[in-house]
């Protein structure tokens, strides 16, 4: 009773104190009001009251402080927010602040566009939202809608901070209310989404584990509408994000509601990071592909109880570097694997590189649980390996020879021979070779004997043992009885005719016609020939790389382009006449390739045009003069590609524009170099150093085409923002890129002096590395006094 009694007095005496300032707050001059909100800090923070009278006070505070977050004074709203997060964490009853604080919250931070200015208060805010998590917990479930609508903005705020903050609340939200959490959960799953792909790792990674958090204790039917994004970070360069994918895909297996309905969908990614080859990743997904598979076991003992009584023998010819799985992991294969086998037979053809060997990997993995269960998979299995085995990336090939190894350790040689050597017969191939070999190799002697006479008379006959081998001989043969110098005097009698019969119906080739790959070979085979003939060369090659034609086959012909301009003057450019049509395929064929189209492929193919277009510029075969009269069309294009998710891109597409600014720079306006800049300082935050390095020094340049066209006034806006932004980055953790940074300041601190030093002193005391700062203003002055 003595103790309440003293309470209630130390709390009368605090609110008299309090009682003036709190009037303050209502004061026009915003001093005042700071100075009364730091005497209100000081009161309820350093006096160290205990968390009975700090509840008293905290109900006299809490809606004058509210009122103070929408001051347009910063200061004080930063205070109002430190005030009321010290009440937060230290009363015993914070939920009874809950009906005015979440309102408030939500009018700061969630709505359609942003209402706290500073990126600094939004993550203070955020911080307490997550404090008000924490020491809540459930007595926030009355609040669920306004606490998804402060997240679906905060999980896209422009401050990575911000975002981060908004994973970490938005997963304790998820656990502390599950049994409400669900009717919402499917509302934070597109900001998720939106970014998940976003530069920083740190934020990758955070959004990746609230993502498991928000499906594990929300609406499991999500987990759709995130897997493609979750398989796409397998691919990620940073490997804390494909850990963090390898823990939340482990855990959804083993704790999901839902999980035996998604089983086909989720084994997959959990399987393609046990090849991870970061050690611990691997040993991760391992672990729990160990606890998944025991776990499926337990729950399904009664099905398995005869094979767990007479569990089969490993199979004699088992690789002995690998550990067997276990029965849980092996049935769960045997019941899945018609549903997963048709995606990977899909994905190992993919268009991108690291996609097809992420396949590859998988299927070997799948074929050492699937054992003899593959029998029944065979014909796909092979209709895959074909293609597969055929594969330009050497470790998609290596994995495929690997898996037509186990076949042969697994599978019954009567069943496989009897798909494989009709086939070979059929349409031979060197692809079915190669898998016939790799099965013979897995098989056992013993298995393999009663076949040999069968083996043997299929790959004997003539279609079949004489392949394109001899295809040299008989060129050089023909050469020699014609009377011409080998095989380039082969080419340059005949060249016109064979590229009439080449490109015949062009304006139909798929990536699987038979004519564009004679053409290709022709092309590529002739040499310096080639250079003779463009006229036949760039018409067919405009028809077959327009957009509208088959992706796959543009990926080839691109590939054939790039081979042909980097050894242009031993190919295209042999006769030096090549300039004469790099209009034509810079405006009817790299352009046109540049624009943007949503998917992978389309991404690949830009990647590719870009790099073709790089090989162009650097090749010499070019003048400025050449340059000049495409640069307008060929700048807005590269300028869109620096927002590639591709780093090579991004890399080049850097690189370009800081050769066409070489070459054109004195030519452009002001208005079209500020059209520029802007592109490229994103860049400065890109996730990749080499990007960044490549983006600082197409900055430095920039500035040398700065004229007395460039009206300092008009244009003075454009130019503060321009030394902003660089200054931040004289901060940047790269010591590298501060340097050229500085490097870059010092060649733009000519064009507006005055303007450089104002933005240096506004900046200098929030920079780490203020002697930076001392360096550029020393530089300016110098420049200053030489000038004089």
């Amino acid at each position: 009773m003595m103790a309440a009694d003293g309470e209630q007095r130390a709390a009368r005496e605090v609110s008299q104190a309090l009682a003036r300032h709190l009037n303050c707050l209502n004061d026009e001059n915003k001093s005042a009001r700071r100075r009364a909100l730091a005497a209100i800090q000081k009161e309820a923070e350093d006096r160290r009251l205990s968390s009975g009278v700090l509840q008293e006070v905290l109900g006299e505070l809490l809606k004058p402080l509210l009122r103070c977050l929408t001051d347009p004074m910063e200061k004080c709203r930063e205070l109002a927010i430190h005030i009321l997060t010290h009440c937060v964490r230290s009363v015993p009853r914070p939920e009874e602040a809950l009906p005015y604080l979440v309102p408030a919250i939500t009018q700061r931070l969630g709505g359609p566009e942003i209402t706290e200015p500073s990126e600094e208060l939004r993550l203070a805010l955020t911080q307490l939202l997550t404090l008000l998590v924490e020491v809540c917990g459930r007595r926030l479930g009355p609040y669920l809608d306004d606490m998804v609508r402060i997240l679906q903005r905060t999980l896209v705020d422009p401050f990575p901070d911000v975002k981060k903050e908004s994973c970490k609340c938005a997963a304790n939200y998820a656990r502390s209310i599950p049994e409400h959490f669900h009717m919402q959960s499917e509302s934070l799953i597109k900001p998720l989404m939106q970014t998940i792909s976003h530069q920083h790792s740190k934020v990758r990674v955070a959004v990746i584990q609230t993502t498991g958090a928000v499906i594990q204790y929300g609406n499991g039917k999500s987990v759709d509408d995130v897997l493609s994004h979750l398989a796409q970070r397998l691919f990620d360069d940073a490997p804390q994000v494909r850990l963090a994918v390898t823990v939340v895909v482990g855990d959804w297996l083993l704790e999901l509601r839902d999980r035996y309905s998604y089983f086909h969908k989720l084994i997959p990614l959990v399987l393609s990071c046990t090849t991870d080859e970061i050690p611990d990743i691997k040993q991760t997904a391992l672990n729990y592909w160990q606890k998944i598979g025991l776990q499926w076991e337990k729950e399904n003992e009664e099905d398995l109880k005869d094979k767990m009584d007479f569990s089969a023998t490993c199979p004699p010819l088992y690789p002995p570097e690998v550990q067997r799985p276990g029965l849980g992991c092996r049935e769960l294969i045997f019941r899945n694997l018609s549903k997963i086998l048709p995606a990977v037979s899909h994905d190992i053809t993919d268009w991108v590189a690291n996609t097809r060997i992420k396949a590859a990997q998988l299927l070997v993995v799948l074929l050492l649980h699937a054992e003899d269960h593959a029998t029944q998979h065979m014909e796909l299995l092979l209709s895959t390996l074909y293609r597969s085995c055929l594969d330009e990336e050497e470790k998609v090939v290596l994995n495929s020879i690997k898996s037509a190894e186990l076949l042969g350790t697994f599978v019954d040689p009567e069943v496989f021979l009897k798909l494989i050597l009709p086939a070979l017969q059929k349409s031979p191939i060197s692809s079915h070779l190669t898998v016939l070999a790799a099965f013979i190799r897995g098989s056992s002697c013993e298995a393999l004997t009663p076949h040999l006479h069968r083996i043997a008379d299929g790959i004997s006959k003539s279609e079949i043992c004489q392949g394109s081998e001899k295809i040299q001989d008989v060129m050089l043969s023909l050469a020699e009885v014609q009377g011409v110098n080998g095989l380039q005097g082969l080419y340059q009698q005949h060249m016109p005719e064979l590229m009439h019969w080449a490109s015949k119906g062009h304006e139909h080739w798929t990536s699987f016609s038979m004519e564009r790959a004679q053409f290709e070979i022709l092309v590529s085979e002739s040499g310096p020939v080639i250079g003779e003939h463009l006229d036949l060369l760039l018409p067919v090659l405009r028809t077959c790389l327009h957009p509208d034609k088959e992706p796959q086959m543009r990926l080839k012909l691109f590939t054939l382009l790039s081979k042909l301009l980097l050894k242009a003057n031993e190919s295209v450019n042999s006769r030096g006449q090549f300039h004469l049509y790099s209009e034509t395929l810079i405006k009817d064929i790299l352009v046109p390739n540049l624009k943007w189209y949503a998917g992978r492929t389309a991404g690949a193919i830009r990647t590719i045009a870009v790099s073709c277009l790089w090989v162009l510029l650097q090749s010499d075969v070019l003048s400025p003069e050449e340059v000049l009269p495409v640069q307008e069309v060929l700048m807005p294009q590269v300028l869109a590609t620096l927002e590639e998710d591709s780093k090579t891109s991004r890399l080049v597409s850097c690189r370009i524009i800081k050769t066409l600014l070489g070459i054109c720079g004195q030519h452009l306006d002001p208005d079209k170099l500020n059209k520029i800049y802007p592109e490229v300082v994103k860049r400065l935050d890109d996730a990749s150093e080499e990007v960044r390095m490549a983006a600082a020094k197409t900055l430095g340049l920039w500035f040398k085409f700065i004229d007395e066209r460039y009206e300092r006034t008009t244009y003075r806006g454009h130019l503060e923002f321009l030394y902003r932004c660089l200054l931040v980055h004289l901060d940047d953790t790269d010591t590298a890129l501060q340097a050229t940074v500085l490097d870059v300041l010092k060649e733009g601190s000519v064009v507006y002096p005055s303007v450089l030093v104002q933005e240096i002193e506004a900046m200098k005391h929030k920079h780490k590395t203020p002697d930076y700062c001392d360096q550029l203003l020393l530089h300016i002055q110098n420049h200053s006094s030489a000038s004089t």
